[in-house]
């Protein structure tokens, strides 16, 4: 079968899986829901989810390529995607069959020029890991080069063939798919799908330019080369091309072995605080971070015995990288000391300078919210909780649930891999302490914030007497046309939630009339047919045009 084939039929396949589900979606949560049986979509949407879940793992897992990368990418997405197909979704690794040696071997010695017993003293044929997008061997350099590099134990990573036309074609699909969502009025207000894909479409890309992942290494390596406790392995880029990696071989006690870590005298509990602080450095010192901090991508390398406090943290595998615009690093800034500082209405400015909340959303409502959750849950530990009372947490679900329901958030494009990143660091900080507490790694960086932020008070104060002087300088005017307005019975008041009650009972209420306009209609036909069957047929057709508007009857917004 020809390599054109085989991409027509990945295609339709992943287009097939979708299209299969988006027609289950189409007919519970839309078709059912206009005609009135909206219970029976809302009762097994919770096992739909699951099902989609667990189907996408297994087409992921069969046909590896970017639908693993993607399950992954999509698996931190709470803002787009509901928790039962995330948490699916959490535990999809990225491994997949070995491909045969002969033909790694072949794509190896294309991409160096010359055979690898030419360029490495001993390779071994068995992959130390086998992922979608490439594998990676354990390899020594030549006396030569070892002596150039200072280290003769190395990595190579060598990208699986034939991978560029996979992700192309994968990518292919995705877009259709997300072409389609973009449609679906629900899923449009949402999130932006096309544009999460295209940005999805340039990390993948990036992933598979082994020259860009040698690049992320060097820059990563030079933002913490004054930070002793941080260490990457370092580039052989005689070794290295766009789809061969050679680096040092930096492997050491996994950052998840809290035995190992015990044994070689080091507690894990210290361990999470400093990695917390390494990717802290990064997200709001740097704006250059490390996006896939999984524990299988990080090691800890205990110090000489002369020097047992000088271990270190080694991060792997820099195939995925993110950067935080300075826009985005302000925005970040103001929402970690507001978060320091418990305070639920500058979390809540916070949120809308960095484009967070959706359009329309009621800000008032979660400021409440946010506030309450502070007031609660603000400095718990994971372990606490975790031990919460579960009545107290279904009262406040139950009291905030139209805005749960609602979810008026949606991540900026830019917040993507940050939002990878931070959930894994706090999977590895919790896995090592469960006793840690965010709130301890934020502080230092929220006083830092504070002094820098009180560096520009004189500023602030001055627009803020500016702002007052303005408003003060109007109000006389405005109080007047409002005193005007009160006369001429001009004043009108809004209740959002009673005004969307009241569009739900009209639509309600017309679909109704149609529906019995309909039933009228149809039974008033049948019974004329037999004595007067033309004057019959045209009653049944009549009754139509209700009945398709109650099955299609557009929402209409209130104006």
């Amino acid at each position: 079968m020809s390599d054109t084939t085989t991409g027509r039929a990945r295609y339709r396949r992943i287009v097939r899986f979708f299209a299969r589900h988006l027609v289950a979606i189409w007919w519970y949560d839309i078709l059912l829901a206009r005609i009135g049986l909206g219970r029976i979509g809302d009762g097994n949407r919770v096992a739909r989810m699951e099902k989609f879940a667990r189907h996408y793992r297994v087409l992921a897992v069969d046909l590896g390529g970017l639908m693993i990368k993607l399950g992954q990418f999509m698996s931190t997405r709470l803002d787009v995607l509901p928790p039962q197909i995330t948490k699916e979704l959490e535990g999809l690794q990225d491994e997949v069959p070995a491909v045969p040696f002969d033909v790694v071997r072949t794509q190896a010695e294309a991409e160096l020029g010359t055979s690898l017993d030419q360029v490495y003293d001993s390779f071994d044929p068995d992959p130390v890991a086998a992922a979608s997008l490439g594998q990676a061997y354990r390899a020594t350099l030549r006396e030569a080069d070892a002596e150039m590099v200072g280290f003769h134990n190395v990595i190579v990573k060598v990208q699986r063939p034939g991978i560029e036309d996979v992700v192309t074609v994968d990518l292919a699909a995705l877009r259709r798919v997300a072409s389609w969502l973009h449609r679906l009025r629900v899923v449009k207000r949402r999130v932006d799908m096309p544009a999460l894909i295209e940005e999805f479409a340039r990390t993948s890309f990036n992933e598979i330019d082994y020259l860009h992942e040698a690049a992320a290494v060097e820059k990563f390596t030079e933002n913490f080369a004054d930070n002793p406790r941080v260490r990457a392995p370092k580039v052989v880029w005689e070794r290295t091309s766009t789809r061969v990696l050679t680096m040092e071989n930096v492997t050491a006690i996994k950052v998840s072995d809290r035995i190992g870590l015990r044994k070689a005298g080091l507690d894990p509990a210290v361990v999470a605080t400093t990695f917390a602080s390494i990717m802290f450095d990064q997200f709001f010192d740097h704006g250059y971070f490390h996006a896939d901090p999984h524990p299988g991508n990080l090691y800890v390398q205990p110090g000489p015995e002369d020097a047992p406090d000088s271990w270190t943290i080694t991060f792997i595998d820099f195939g995925m990288v993110g950067e935080v615009p300075e826009h985005l690093r302000s925005a970040l800034r103001a929402l970690l000391v507001a978060s320091a500082a418990r305070d639920g209405h500058a979390m809540v400015r916070a949120m809308q300078d960095a484009g967070v909340l959706l359009d329309g959303a009621d800000t008032v409502e979660i400021e409440r919210a946010v506030t309450k959750v502070f007031a609660r849950f603000g400095g718990m530990a994971v372990t606490e909780l975790r031990d919460a009372d579960p009545r107290e947490l279904e009262a406040f679900a139950l009291e905030f649930s139209d805005l749960i329901v609602e979810l008026p958030f949606q991540m900026p494009v830019d917040y993507l891999l940050l939002v990878r990143s931070v959930s894994l660091t706090s999977g590895v900080c919790s896995g090592l302490d469960p006793a840690y507490n965010v709130w301890d790694s934020v502080e230092p960086y929220a006083k830092k914030l504070l002094r820098e932020e009180s560096g520009h008070l004189v500023g602030d104060v001055a627009r803020d007497a500016v702002d007052m002087l303005g408003i003060a300088w109007g109000l006389p005017r405005r109080l007047d046309a409002a005193l005007e307005r009160i006369e001429e019975g001009r004043i009108g008041i809004t209740a959002p939630k009673v005004e969307a009650l009241m569009g739900r009972l009209e639509r309600t209420g017309g679909r109704l009339i149609s529906a019995m306009i309909f039933g009228a209609l149809l039974v008033s036909g049948a019974l004329v047919y037999s004595t007067n069957s033309s004057l019959g047929h045209v009653l049944m057709i009549a009754s139509i045009a209700p009945l398709l508007h109650v099955i299609f009857g557009r929402r209409r917004r209130n104006p």
